[in-house]
């Protein structure tokens, strides 16, 4: 079974891969077999191959890349009920120990036994076929395409986000990140009753992009302009009720404060590769409360509707898709950061 396998730091090749096909032979009771037909290239992959690890997570042997994804079911278990072959589903990435602390308490995306695809030593599955939990796979409505269901899981981190702000309907917030997880966290925040979304990054083209996405985005070039001087001048000084950091940067983190308005709140989403500088006292004279979050819980069935109902369209995001066969080549312009992409995805062969 070809997968998309990343060997060591910056080596890739498209090969057999007969240990995943050994692991993934049996189909338990409450498993199904999927068929898989897009995956979508995220940041984390693009990290591990170009730096070899995430933090504590570090590729020590051979590790098959990928985690956004959509496909068919191709084979159920004894005991699934909710799911048959045939349907359209995307799948969950992370799947917890049930019997865990954290998640009997609902908080299962923290568990520290958590199973996640494409982190080691977990493989991915930029590959044919994988076998997954029915309880972590859904099913998608007939006009939700395979290219928007394997764009599930990065807006669900938005939407889990959107959710840890407990937004209000007519709130301002900025999204500090133009990249794909502050664009779906700027449509979440719209979603969720925002009145208007300020998104920052240096990158023209993505800025672009996030104007297109609605009229309530009011895209700021923070090279050009003063992000600041920008809300205050809206908001008659008062400042942003919410302000997401999705840009991963330091520096963009040590400000986190500035535009925020009195009693607002900060959700950090970009993950910082070494401790930040914290402003504790502009966050005490605000009041701030700061929020952080890990992945997402609960929210797929959310971020499907959504996408169903037209609620949030993700598909202006999509701005490239390559061939299985061209997946090294795939991850190789991922890597160079090109400005005018946004979600490069992978289709595989049907």
């Amino acid at each position: 079974m070809k997968s998309l396998v990343l060997e060591k730091k910056d080596v890739l090749s498209l090969r057999d891969f007969p240990a995943i096909d050994r692991a993934e032979q049996a189909l338990g009771p409450r498993d199904v077999r999927i068929k898989l037909h897009t995956v979508g290239i995220c940041g984390s992959d693009v990290h591990y191959y170009t730096h070899g690890r995430i933090g504590p997570f570090v590729v020590n042997e051979p590790m098959i890349l990928g985690h956004e994804a959509s496909g068919t079911v191709i084979e159920t278990g004894a005991d699934v009920t909710t799911l048959a072959v045939g349907d359209r589903v995307c799948m969950e990435p992370g799947v917890p120990d049930p019997n865990s602390r954290a998640t009997r308490l609902g908080m299962y995306n923290v568990d520290p036994n958590v199973r996640f695809w494409a982190t080691p030593p977990v493989h991915g599955i930029l590959r044919p076929t994988c076998v997954h939990p029915e309880a972590f796979t859904f099913k998608l409505p007939d006009n939700v395409s395979f290219a928007e269901a394997a764009m599930v899981e990065p807006l669900a981190v938005g939407v889990h986000a959107a959710t840890k702000a407990r937004v209000k309907p007519g709130d301002i917030g900025v999204v500090m990140g133009a990249g794909p997880i502050g664009l779906v966290t700027a449509l979440a925040a719209l979603a969720a009753g925002c009145a208007r979304v300020y998104v920052t990054d240096l990158a023209e083209k993505k800025l672009e992009i996030a104007a297109a996405l609605s009229p309530a985005i009011t895209p700021v070039d923070v090279s050009r302009e003063d992000l600041v001087a920008r809300v205050k001048a809206d908001t008659d000084g008062w400042g942003a009720d919410v302000v997401w950091e999705a840009t991963g940067s330091p520096k963009a983190a040590a400000g986190v404060f500035e535009p925020l308005a009195p009693g607002g709140c900060v959700v950090m989403i970009g993950g910082q590769p070494d401790p930040i500088s914290y402003d504790a006292g502009a966050a005490m004279v605000r009041e701030a409360r700061v929020e952080n979050i890990f992945r997402y819980a609960h929210v797929f069935p959310r971020c499907v509707a959504m996408l169903s109902s037209g609620t949030v369209d993700v598909k202006p995001l999509i701005t490239r898709t390559f061939d299985f066969d061209d997946s090294v080549k795939a991850f190789e312009i991922a890597a160079s950061a090109p400005p005018a992409d946004v979600k490069m995805q992978i289709e595989l062969p049907q």
